[in-house]
């Protein structure tokens, strides 16, 4: 957990308890529903709560974002989130109930009243937000598709644009060239020295 702490230093003492008491639910859960593999359960701390928090890096949700996180799985990069941001709503949605199951579990525990967790298909929702997040559920193109009418164009608050802010790792370079909107990405590598990280990157694209 010092590598939380050391990222973000500015943590409050509830969020810190928030935060330590991750790993042990997850565990607990993973153990009826096997939401995370049991290899990545190991680097529970790099490959999940840094790899969620790394959408930190870019961008601090100001209080009133709202924020759609699409096929949350397991509840990241929501959750994490969550706990960074408290002024801002989080809606965590998956296709899979049982991934909900302990999504909602997880947030009931560390009494977040920020995040609502929700089994839908993304096709199916009919609210708009200010940001979408998602890791690397699908390739871009059909992402894109998902979260067409979703996003907020308007009303702009934060000092990023409104759009999708998507965790991708890999070469997704044609995957980008696909894609007619203005589009950045970001090395997670400048913001987080894991090795990890190296090939693991954060794409906005504006809504």
């Amino acid at each position: 957990m010092d590598r939380i702490k050391k990222h973000f230093p500015e943590l409050t003492k509830r969020q810190i308890s928030q935060f330590e008491s991750l790993p042990a639910i997850y565990e607990e859960w993973n153990a009826k529903i096997n939401v995370i593999s049991r290899k990545d359960m190991e680097f529970f701390i790099e490959r999940h709560l840094l790899h969620s928090l790394a959408i930190a890096k870019l961008i601090q949700f100001k209080p009133g974002t709202e924020i759609l996180d699409i096929g949350t799985g397991g509840g990241f990069p929501g959750i994490p989130l969550a706990i960074l941001f408290p002024q801002s709503d989080f809606h965590l949605v998956d296709s899979i109930g049982k991934k909900i199951k302990v999504v909602k579990e997880v947030v009931d525990f560390l009494g977040l009243k920020n995040v609502e967790a929700e089994q839908i298909r993304a096709e199916q929702i009919n609210r708009s937000y200010d940001f979408v997040v998602s890791r690397a559920v699908t390739a871009l193109p059909e992402f894109m598709q998902w979260t067409n009418q979703k996003i907020r164009t308007k009303k702009q608050f934060n000092m990023l644009e409104n759009g999708i802010i998507y965790l991708k790792g890999g070469d997704f370079i044609d995957e980008l060239n696909q894609i007619k909107r203005k589009t950045q990405v970001f090395p997670i590598a400048n913001f987080f020295e894991e090795e990890f990280f190296q090939t693991k990157f954060i794409v906005h694209i504006r809504g």
